[in-house]
């Protein structure tokens, strides 16, 4: 088995915490993406697992046993950082083996975890190349090829996928998450990336300021965000929010230029708070062009700021009154910036958060 678990975990420099009651289980063989803004912890979490930060209190366990006081030699992980590290004046092939050689593995294993290695990643024609001669890439697969070789109980990604391109991004996505299935290795990866996380990992864990704000499947995370930070966060466009108040014994939300009635799968969450305040949010693909179709809606009228137009879809940014309001439509149905333009919301795709605590109200 080799699990992670965060028992109670917090990490200071001296009186600024940065990691409060951290408490995460990463299953073994599983795919655990910790994200979160620049600042939040994410990384220090990586390097405490990895033993390279040393935790102010708590526990961290890897295959069941507590590795606070081990050095990260005897961990049995192997980790990819952002930067490739790559030694400039070795091969391929060199840099493969440096790690197997300082521990001191035969030489003919060294040579057939190298050449398995480098066919898992493609790079059998890149061995004898110097790091110079790498796109970035190929550089980022030989640091991916490096932690393979060890074999070890547990990777750490931090941020490997920052320096490449778009394209080449994408592409890596699907091989690292791709290697992992194959290789069913236990995998913990941070990314600053909504996209990485929704797109690679079995589970999510979405951190803010030193602390664990929900973890989840990708698609979990999405659909019922626990609280305003990861409803705001997680998504592109961003959720729409709009501050209102229960009205008409919990059948209306009242806000400041608009008025909308309640949904069923929202009446036991509204039921008794009249007059309290709440967060409203919907995404905005549930936002649209008016259809005419059975499901209940209700009309806003938009004044557009911005339309970005994407190819596929275009992304219409306005406000009503005060609140801002983003749109996903169709190109051809997308209005014009400074027009104002009547829009559709999907009143079952309603959210509803407490004001006070930023809290999901339960549907």
């Amino acid at each position: 088995m080799a699990d992670v678990r965060f028992i109670d975990v917090d990490k200071s420099y001296g009186d600024v915490r940065v990691i409060e009651g951290m408490n995460l289980d990463v299953e073994d063989r599983e795919f655990m993406v910790l994200v979160g803004p620049s600042g939040c912890g994410k990384s220090t979490a990586l390097r405490m697992i990895a033993g390279l930060e040393e935790i102010t209190r708590g526990e961290i366990s890897i295959g069941g046993r507590v590795v606070n006081d081990l050095p990260p030699k005897d961990r049995d992980i192997a980790m990819v950082f952002q930067s490739y590290a790559l030694y400039p004046h070795m091969t391929v092939r060199q840099n493969l083996d440096f790690g197997l050689r300082i521990r001191k593995v035969p030489a003919a294993e060294r040579a057939r975890r190298v050449e398995e290695a480098a066919k898992i990643l493609g790079i059998e024609p890149l061995l004898e190349r110097a790091p110079r001669q790498l796109s970035g890439g190929q550089r980022q697969r030989v640091a991916v090829g490096r932690a393979i070789v060890r074999q070890p109980a547990v990777f750490l990604f931090d941020e490997p996928l920052s320096n490449l391109d778009a394209k080449l991004r994408t592409q890596m996505r699907a091989e690292i998450a791709g290697l992992q299935a194959r290789l069913a290795t236990t995998t913990v990866y941070v990314t600053h990336d909504q996209v990485e996380a929704m797109t690679m990992g079995h589970r999510m864990a979405v951190m803010n300021a030193g602390v664990i704000q929900q973890v989840g499947a990708p698609l979990e995370v999405y659909e019922r965000p626990a609280n305003l930070f990861v409803a705001n966060f997680i998504g592109t466009p961003p959720m729409n929010l709009v501050s209102a108040r229960v009205a008409d014994d919990g059948r209306t939300l009242e806000a400041a230029a608009f008025r909308l009635p309640v949904p069923d799968h929202l009446r036991a969450a509204t039921a008794g708070r009249a007059g309290r305040a709440v967060v409203v949010g919907i995404r905005p693909e549930h936002v649209g062009a008016p259809d005419g179709g059975g499901e209940a809606t209700a009309r806003l009228a938009v004044d557009v700021d911005v339309v970005e137009t994407l190819g596929h879809q275009a992304i219409v940014h306005g406000h009503v009154g005060e609140d801002r309001m983003a749109a996903i439509l169709e190109p051809a149905r997308a209005p014009a910036a400074g027009q104002r333009a009547e829009l559709s919301l999907r009143l079952p795709a309603l959210h509803l958060f407490d004001a006070d605590s930023e809290q999901r109200l339960p549907a």
